[in-house]
């Protein structure tokens, strides 16, 4: 049996004592073919929730690659979310039909994520601001300083209202 023969019987759910018997190899070889084959290595408690349901690894691996490319989730959350390795989360993302992304793709895909979130936000200050809310209590209501407030104020293109005097109004001195 080729690693390759070995690696697909493995993934299509057989055990490594079951391969072993089929193929009369010593547990050792069979190991270190699935091994040189690239085969990613599960745990016993994956091989029956497996067997319990054969469409659980197409069903993770769609999933999978929903989070990678709708949310911009990265290979280390991957494995995070399936309870495995970089490496599985890789494989099973291929085996959806999923492309890598290279690390500067995810960089641009979640600072393009942020600055759609901050112009939402500013949006939603503009609103506030100009149904009469202040900025002071936007700032404290949003956890932002008054200056960030302010300037997603400008960004959103809000027409700021004229500054108040809050002191009691001086009277002009007199020049001697």
């Amino acid at each position: 049996m080729t690693p390759n023969v070995l690696r697909k019987q493995y993934e299509s759910g057989a055990t490594v004592d079951e391969l072993v018997a089929a193929s009369g190899l010593s547990y050792g070889t069979v190991l270190n073919r699935l091994h040189e084959a690239g085969t990613v290595m599960r745990t016993s408690w994956q091989t029956r929730r497996m067997r319990e349901d054969p469409q659980a690894r197409q069903r993770l691996a769609a999933h999978l690659r929903t989070l990678y490319e709708e949310h911009g989730a990265t290979l280390t959350e991957l494995a995070a979310a399936a309870g495995g390795t970089r490496r599985a989360a890789r494989l099973l993302l291929i085996e959806a039909g999923g492309t890598v992304r290279t690390t500067q793709q995810t960089l641009r895909m979640r600072a393009a994520a942020r600055a759609a979130e901050r112009r939402k936000l500013a949006v939603s200050l503009r609103a506030r601001y100009e149904a009469g809310a202040t900025v002071p209590d936007l700032a404290q209501e949003c956890n932002y300083s008054v200056a960030t407030v302010y300037r997603l104020l400008h960004q959103a293109g809000t027409h700021m209202r004229p500054r108040h005097r809050h002191s009691p109004a001086r009277e002009p001195r007199k020049r001697s």
